[in-house]
């Protein structure tokens, strides 16, 4: 094969929209470099080796990092709007809390606007809480343990932290005891299902009960 028909069948690739794409960085404009390294550093996020000029941190857990500096973007200082996502927004709303940082109440949305408290039925996507960095900066906290169908490309399950991994094995444990109760009887195979909670919960596919 000649480098042009390799040339051509990327071309193929990428017009048919298959070709991966991940998400890296994310700048945000602040006008306080120092002030704002800061504020990220005492979150407990981690502070990546960059070029001079460039400041990037990452969150625990997440594979995308913001950056920020002088020249980085024209943007006005405290114009971003980001999502954090988290498989228990209450745990992650006091870890925020404990780092001084000042958080909104937990809120979910209803029709009229957004409703203090948890979601009623604690599903996925709703239930949030704001907090914001110096310049002004908004972060989202949003709960998600169940993903919406097609969401997730792949059918196995990923988990970016321990902590993720043992949070949903907790409720894949709750979820098999409601499970017992319907058949009346211990399930032996209990790897299996649990196994088929996990990948269903990430990809929104019907759990076969």
């Amino acid at each position: 094969m000649s480098a042009t028909d390799v040339r051509r069948d990327d071309a193929s690739v990428a017009a048919s929209g298959k070709v991966d794409l991940k998400l890296e960085v994310v700048v945000i404009p602040v006008a306080d470099v120092d002030r704002a390294k800061e504020f990220y550093g005492r979150l407990g996020w981690r502070l990546d080796k960059t070029p001079p000029g460039i400041v990037q941190f990452t969150p625990q857990g997440s594979g995308c990092s913001v950056q920020f500096g002088p020249t980085l973007t024209a943007a006005a200082p405290g114009s971003a709007k980001a999502y954090l996502i988290v498989a228990d927004i209450e745990a992650a709303r006091n870890a925020v809390i404990a780092a001084g940082v000042e958080v909104s109440e937990i809120f979910h949305p209803g029709p009229g606007g957004p409703v203090s408290g948890m979601d009623p039925e604690r599903r996925s996507y709703l239930s949030r809480a704001e907090f914001s960095d110096p310049d002004g900066n908004t972060w989202l906290l949003q709960e998600i343990t169940t993903r919406l169908p097609g969401r997730v490309e792949s059918a196995a399950p990923s988990f970016a932290s321990g902590n993720d991994l043992a949070a949903a094995l907790r409720r894949a444990a709750a979820a098999h005891g409601e499970h017992e109760k319907r058949i009346g009887e211990t399930d032996a195979n209990w790897p299996d299902w649990y196994a088929a909670y996990l990948v269903s919960e990430q990809t929104g596919a019907e759990l076969t009960r």
